[in-house]
């Protein structure tokens, strides 16, 4: 192999590479971006005690609370939900979530 061959592949091998690190670089910030957005929403819609109530439940079960402010985020763009959002009223949307429903099974 010569040297402008090797001189090539690794200049493919640099780009590549770059490439790699813009496009993870880019996904981070947007991963970012939305975490932000997500913050501020739960500024407007919970109180601060029911977003102190969330950050530690987070702790515990973070995809509960991840698919709870979604939730909650949605409710509120459509309305269906006053706001803000109290730490009592957050406590009962968290009973109804987390409930089990009993299942009975009877023979005949």
């Amino acid at each position: 192999m010569s040297a402008d061959a090797s001189d090539e592949e690794l200049e493919r091998l640099k780009a590549a590479k770059m490439a790699e690190l813009q496009k993870k670089m880019a996904e981070e910030e947007e991963r970012l971006r939305r975490e932000a957005e997500r913050q501020a929403a739960m500024r407007i819609i919970l109180t601060p005690e029911a977003r102190q109530r969330l950050a530690n439940l987070r702790l515990v079960k973070p995809e509960l609370v991840a698919q709870l402010e979604e939730q909650l985020i949605q409710l509120a763009n459509s309305g269906r939900v006053p706001l803000p959002i109290t730490d009592e009223m957050l406590k009962e949307i968290l009973a109804r979530i987390t409930s089990k429903r009993e299942i009975r099974i009877r023979r005949l």
